[in-house]
């Protein structure tokens, strides 16, 4: 059966149950990034350009860590309190996070795992009757 189709302001849209759609969207976050991003090639002598691998090196550490704590861009994004967009650039591995965008993320990361670790504690410590 196809989905019924709306037209607003020239625009086309494709109504789908809320249930089938955040299915879609597991799979879309799940196939987006299932590579890492490849470290840049050496030269001749086995050398690498340092910062090209410096940002495949965070990327792939964000990358890693997001996905461990169970996270989306979107959820990892506002826990720390930057844009989407920043995590979805730093994580091909193109672009150089500052300083302050490293922190914020792994203080979200943390926030999240110690979050995690109290909760597994709660389920851990039950009363025997």
């Amino acid at each position: 059966m196809a989905e019924p189709v709306v037209t607003r302001n020239g625009r086309r849209f494709v109504l789908v149950e809320e249930r089938r759609w955040k299915a879609i969207q597991a799979e879309v976050e799940r196939s987006e990034h299932t590579l890492l991003p490849e470290y840049p090639a050496a030269d001749a002598k086995g050398n690498r350009p340092a910062v090209a691998y410096a940002r495949v090196s965070i990327a792939r550490k964000i990358i890693t860590a997001r996905r461990a704590a169970g996270l989306t861009q979107a959820e990892l994004a506002k826990l720390a309190g930057i844009r989407q967009e920043t995590i979805c650039r730093l994580e091909s591995g193109k672009h150089s996070p500052t300083i302050r965008t490293v922190e914020k993320i792994d203080r979200a990361l943390k926030q999240v795992e110690r979050t995690k670790a109290k909760a597994n504690a709660k389920r851990a410590v039950r009363p025997v009757h």
